[in-house]
């Protein structure tokens, strides 16, 4: 039985490939055609998936997408009948949801056959029933609370649930215009954060302000029972509805935000201006409070279910900083959070939604690694090298763990092209860029001179997860970048270029079964220094993650990165023979 699951015409189109009930691969379709958070038909993406298990499009049985334009109808002419939202606003979503019609016709031509020759089932499924799927069913527990928790999908932007074996039952729902994704995403524009998906930005500047506006934001949002409300005085969506446009599929979300939050706040930073004070305030101040939502709704769900296990899924479940905290702040004790948990995993959730609730086939994979996506050969690598023009050699494992290890005591940044890419926003070992967390320098050379980025943007550790207990006040399996905890005090002196201004590190614990080669690194580089850990950030230059061998070389040469470690092919800046005309970067406009 062969499923495909597709997330379109959401942010992060992707596709995946169930087969009998296995994760077989997942890639998001930005991976192929360069443009960040694509968002429309993922046609790359499904023809590679089929192309990983050697189908065609006769073998597949169901394609299911993330997305049902007649999801919570009554909701919706209920709002219209109450909001009067502008004529341009319905308009706008009506033309978005028609994407979706054609669905049979556009995988037929995603994998250029004529529509009679598919003979697949097509499966239109409630936005946030795959995000449950994709967070309950692929997790280690028969039992579980799930929150859903976005910006908006079909109408709703929280759901909570109660899940056992292969079903769940509802509890609460939040519909539109209420969002705590919504309120997170309209402060990073304010913010002067304009792109989609820049609120991990704010996340990452908030530790810099003081909570001085917090009470103010605590009257944008506040709790509502078990769920919540937006006070939408602050907010101009529900009457003119969220402007979004698609530039070749990047989504571009204008401002929604009213006069009344100026008025309060102040006039909104321009992109570039410098920031302030008072911008690390309101950042600081929109973090904690949106926190102190996630933190009831929690809560009010253990309160419902008595279960210790919680599944977090949806966009808001990317704030790793809230994940932190379950833990330790709610009776909540174990968390599962997958890789992709915004909507970009809806794709895989889709497919075992298929799987377990329309087919009734029992539960039989847990996701516990991220590398599903591309991967390339020692030919390719080669390939790209002499297409290049680089100098290179060739390395045993053994060796090449060797050499990376001695670059990074050199101070040396280093990318890492490994096995499968990742699947999900964060480089986890097989797309990174490598360096050594004990220098005090490495912050800001590696965001001034290779990554081209905001110098308060942090850097996260990897670290072997059997160590992880002394060195982060706690200890959880964090293989996902998907919590941050605090360092231990007396280790910030150690590590201070994967340690933020608050003592916190978003970790990864890095597993000798799901990822033994990046493993094997830092266990050598562990040996050599005494610290079991190393930076890790993506391997790219703002752009999606690098998928090729080429992609890996090029984003090599456009910036100060020492070294590349492609497979066995070390291509190294600093052998006597690499070429001169080679040697000038170009620094970004």
């Amino acid at each position: 039985m062969n499923i495909l699951g597709l997330n379109a015409y959401h942010g992060d189109a992707s596709a995946a490939l169930v087969v009998d009930g296995q994760l077989i691969a997942a890639v998001e379709e930005e991976r192929f055609n360069r443009i960040k958070h694509w968002a429309g038909f993922p046609s790359q993406s499904i023809r590679w998936c089929l192309q990983q298990a050697g189908l065609t499009a006769a073998d597949v049985d169901h394609v299911a997408i993330s997305f049902n334009p007649r999801a919570n109808l009554l909701r919706r002419l209920g709002f219209v009948a109450t909001h009067w939202p502008s004529a341009s606003a319905i308009l706008d979503r009506l033309r978005r949801q028609g994407r979706t019609l054609g669905l049979d016709g556009q995988f037929a031509d995603a994998v250029g056959v004529e529509r009679s020759a598919v003979r697949a089932q097509f499966h239109r499924i409630e936005h946030h029933q795959t995000h449950v799927a994709a967070g309950f069913l692929i997790s280690p527990f028969d039992e579980a609370a799930v929150l859903s928790v976005d910006g908006m999908g079909d109408f709703t932007s929280t759901l909570t649930a109660k899940a056992s074996g292969t079903g769940w039952k509802e509890l609460d729902r939040v519909c539109y215009p209420h969002s705590i994704g919504f309120l997170y995403s309209a402060v990073t524009m304010y913010l002067g954060f304009p792109h989609y998906g820049d609120e991990y930005k704010v996340m990452g500047l908030a530790p810099y302000g003081e909570p001085e506006f917090a009470d103010l934001f605590r009257r944008m949002i506040f709790p509502r029972g078990d769920t919540f409300e937006l006070n939408l005085d602050f907010f101009t969506h529900h009457r003119k509805g969220l402007r979004m446009t698609w530039n070749d599929g990047a989504p571009i979300v204008q401002p929604f935000h009213s006069p009344k939050l100026e008025q309060l706040l102040g006039p909104a930073r321009r992109p570039k201006e410098p920031m302030t004070a008072r911008h690390d305030n309101i950042a600081k101040s929109l973090q904690v409070v949106t926190e102190e939502i996630i933190m009831h709704l929690l809560r009010r769900l253990h309160a419902k279910t008595k279960s210790p296990n919680i599944c977090m899924t949806g966009g808001v479940a990317m704030n790793s900083v809230a994940n932190g905290r379950i833990t330790t702040e709610t009776p909540f004790r174990n968390v599962y959070i997958p890789a992709g948990a915004a909507d970009n995993g809806t794709s895989f959730g889709a497919a075992f939604y298929v799987w377990n609730r329309l087919l009734g086939k029992p539960r039989g994979f847990v996701q516990n690694h991220a590398y599903w996506g591309c991967s390339s050969s020692a030919d390719e690598a080669v390939a790209a090298a002499n297409a290049a023009g680089v100098p290179f050699e060739q390395l045993d494992e053994a060796a090449l763990v060797d050499r990376t290890t001695d670059l990074l005591l050199e101070g040396k940044v280093v990318g890492w092209f490994q096995g499968a890419m990742e699947f999900g926003a964060r480089a986890l070992g097989n797309r990174t860029l490598l360096a050594d967390p004990r220098r005090t320098d490495m912050r800001d050379i590696i965001n001034l001179r290779i990554k081209f980025r905001e110098k308060f943007r942090p850097f996260a550790p990897s670290i072997l997860e059997e160590q992880a207990g002394e060195w982060f006040e706690i200890s959880e399996p964090t293989p996902y970048m998907e919590k941050v905890f605090p360092i231990r005090k007396e280790k910030h002196a150690i590590i201070p270029a994967v340690t933020h201004v608050d003592g916190s590190g978003r970790l990864q614990t890095v597993s000798m079964k799901t990822n033994p080669l990046y493993h094997r690194l830092i266990s050598r580089f562990f040996e050599k220094t005494g610290v079991p850990i190393v930076l890790n950030t993506s391997l790219n230059e703002n752009e999606p993650i690098v998928r090729t061998p080429a992609e890996a070389i090029s984003c090599f040469l456009r910036t100060d990165m020492d070294a590349i470690a492609i497979g066995g092919v070390l291509i190294d800046r600093h052998r006597p023979d690499f070429p001169e005309h080679l040697q000038k970067r170009v620094s970004p406009a």
